[in-house]
């Protein structure tokens, strides 16, 4: 009988929503938005958004409800993702995180500091898949299993302005995808030892 049991250590479990938009198909972005939902890792539970747009002037902002989540999220998986996000010298911005809606009609996620006001909205998804991503793959050394629900629409709004770039179709392996991703029932992974 074949082991049910995948055979690598789990490092975190959660989602990693995502927003990327772009002028010219991706060639360069305007805006990049990864959203982090963390029910468990070795630091903890947190919220996190990492965000890089025409509406921070493309500054990298973080804020999240756990700093400990996000500085673990940036030296072990942000640090593979987009390195850029990794930078532990960034300020962590203390927020408070929503979400609401369904991906069978409009998904949205708000992040609310001090001083900012975030939402994150998803609509006319396509079919949605298991992206399977086993350590190794693509020259990763972590791999990811998660449930992708592709936009065709998406957009990000700061403070009452909206982000003015497109999402982009995109295909992983065989599914229609895009650059603007609900990533949900998501688990990262490592080989033992």
């Amino acid at each position: 009988m074949a082991n049910p049991v995948d055979p690598n250590e789990v490092l975190m479990t959660g989602e990693n929503s995502f927003i990327r938009l772009s002028r010219d198909n991706g060639k360069t972005l305007e805006t990049r938005a990864s959203h982090w939902r963390v029910l468990w890792c070795p630091a903890g539970a947190g919220t996190v958004l990492f965000i890089q747009s025409e509406l921070t002037d493309k500054q990298i902002r973080v804020y999240s409800d756990n700093a400990a989540v996000a500085r673990w999220l940036q030296k072990t998986i942000e640090s593979i993702l987009f390195p850029t996000f990794a930078d532990t010298n960034l300020p962590v911005i203390g927020a408070e995180f929503a979400r609401g809606g369904d991906p069978r009609s409009t998904a949205w996620e708000s992040i609310t500091s001090a001083t900012d006001r975030i939402r994150m909205t998803w609509w006319d998804t396509l079919e949605p898949f298991i992206l399977t991503m086993p350590p190794g793959m693509n020259g990763r050394p972590i791999g990811v299993f998660s449930t992708f629900f592709p936009a065709r629409s998406a957009q990000l709004e700061l403070n009452g302005r909206f982000a003015t770039a497109q999402v982009w179709a995109e295909q992983r392996g065989d599914r229609q995808s895009s650059s603007a991703c609900l990533a949900w029932s998501e688990s990262w992974v490592k080989p033992r030892g």
